[in-house]
């Protein structure tokens, strides 16, 4: 457990020491909410308002609210993905350094050092998700806030949920790779399409039917999902204390993927966590499994 703890605080000490990797696991999705407040944030409204019933007034402050709660829920849910990736660049650099090398003619287990590699990605992915998180409710806080602190806790979650989902995705992902240009290749892979097939970038829903099914297999739609149900809970029970129509609510609720469907019926709250806990468990088993048989292989 010592050799353990050491190796998770060398990890993290290199992480942070690395200004270059650091700043550019934080600044992704800071870049991402500044670009959105200066250039697509009036779009955003304008293109809202006008998808409403003619005659239907909102309040500004209740349409910033709603169009904002759905940029950052989608914001967050790429982050904690794509980040994750950033974060997970120790384990390639060990690789291609060959740093790899000294820990494993050392008395260090091969087991404590993918141990340490994991913890440590997941703690510092968490630290760079939790402080986009804090400035995403800093800036929903002054475009329209309608979130109770259970809201606050349950975002919380998904957050940490996700966080943990791209830990184990990239784990995985990163296992197979051995110089950093193979790991910018698959960064930037991952960066310009996880947005697409997450429903982060554009809703689930204005895809073709074929594609909505294939993309409801993928337990990152669930996590994207789950943030814009908590982050958006507010905003719509707003609207229905106003008087918006039930059937104008939960088409709007369709259209952004708060309501999502699989093969035609509703996927509650309760079955996403439960699919996006159990791919945590699936890619952390996957990625404790390639270990073991890459252990038995180099033995053979």
């Amino acid at each position: 457990m010592i050799i353990l703890c050491n190796v998770i605080r060398r990890n993290l000490k290199l992480f942070f020491k690395d200004k270059g990797m650091f700043f550019s696991a934080l600044i992704t999705p800071l870049i991402l909410l500044v670009l959105y407040a200066t250039f697509l944030a009036k779009l955003y409204r304008d293109s809202f308002a006008n998808a409403l019933p003619e005659g239907l007034v909102i309040a500004e402050e209740l349409l910033n609210g709603t169009v904002t709660s759905q940029l950052v829920s989608a914001l967050l849910a790429v982050s904690c993905v794509t980040v994750s990736f950033c974060a997970n660049l120790m384990m390639i650099n060990d690789k291609a350094n060959g740093i790899i090398r000294d820990f494993t003619v050392s008395p260090v287990k091969r087991s404590t050092l993918a141990a340490g590699y994991y913890i440590a990605s997941a703690a510092s992915t968490l630290i760079v998700t939790f402080s986009a998180l804090a400035a995403c409710l800093a800036y929903l806080a002054t475009q329209g806030w309608y979130l109770s602190f259970t809201d606050v806790l349950l975002v919380a979650g998904d957050v940490f949920l996700l966080t943990l989902f791209g830990t184990a995705l990239s784990s995985c992902v990163n296992f197979f790779l051995n110089t950093n240009g193979q790991a910018s290749a698959v960064g930037t892979i991952i960066s310009a399409g996880y947005g697409f097939i997450c429903g982060a970038y554009m809703p689930i829903a204005s895809f073709g039917e074929g594609l909505q099914k294939v993309l409801a297999f993928f337990p990152g739609t669930y996590g994207t999902c789950l943030l814009k149900k908590h982050m958006m809970r507010g905003v719509f029970a707003e609207m229905e204390n106003i008087g918006f129509p039930s059937d104008v609510i939960t088409g709007i609720k369709d259209s952004i993927d708060v309501n999502l469907y699989f093969f035609g019926k509703e996927v509650s709250a309760a079955v996403m966590f439960a699919v996006l806990a159990g791919a945590v468990l699936i890619f952390t088993g996957l990625f404790v499994l390639f270990h073991v048989l890459h252990k038995r292989a180099r033995k053979s």
